[in-house]
């Protein structure tokens, strides 16, 4: 089974708040709450800034929405 986190949780791993990564990313702190949310349409050039300040590789994050990611965990335990 691959390891999979949401943005939020990279985040949070990483020891920031979101008004740290809105600061970091000259962001307004509603459109990172946004794309943790909801990363189905996150911007590339975001997406990219994002996984270098969480130093968590591309095929860690989870992309779709939050609120779906533990469909995602359940789905996985079942095909594994």
């Amino acid at each position: 089974m691959n390891f999979k986190m949401t943005l939020r949780a990279a985040r949070v791993n990483r020891g920031l708040t979101i008004k740290d990564v809105a600061k970091r990313t000259g962001k307004c702190v509603d459109t990172i709450s946004k794309y943790e949310s909801d990363s189905t349409s996150i911007p590339q050039d975001l997406m990219i800034e994002l996984l270098g300040i969480y130093r968590v590789p591309f095929e860690f994050i989870f992309f779709g929405k939050e609120s779906e990611f533990h469909g995602f965990l359940d789905r996985k335990k079942i095909t594994a």
